[in-house]
């Protein structure tokens, strides 16, 4: 069981590898907004501008803070997103998978009985 745990493990650190260069944290969120030009349709009954992209994560301070994703960054940023996600998911799997590996190498791996 350690060895294929240990393999399954080894490929997932290869794939965190793989992910690590467009890895971006935080979420994204789009807006439409209204602008300075009160003669513009987005005043009246026409669209407003946007989509306007934006990343936002918190800070190390504990405060959520972002920056503007400009639009040819886009799909760049979301796939940097995607691949954070992809990295948090392949690294709580290869946490079970380190504890896969060490209950196979625990001594006496028998069960105490309850009375």
């Amino acid at each position: 069981m350690s060895t294929r745990a240990a393999q399954r493990r080894d490929k997932a650190i290869k794939r965190l590898l793989e992910l690590a260069p467009q890895m971006l944290f935080g979420s994204s969120s789009q807006t439409y907004r209204t602008c300075g030009n009160t003669r513009c349709r987005c005043h009246s009954s026409g669209p407003q501008h946007g989509p306007h992209v934006y990343v936002n994560y918190k800070g190390e301070d504990g405060r959520t803070t972002g920056y503007y994703v400009p639009q040819p960054l886009h799909d760049r940023v979301q796939d940097g997103l995607a691949a954070w996600r992809e990295f948090y998911a392949v690294s709580k799997k290869i946490a079970e998978f380190n504890r896969q590996i060490m209950a196979a190498e625990r001594p006496g791996k028998t069960r105490r009985q309850r009375n």
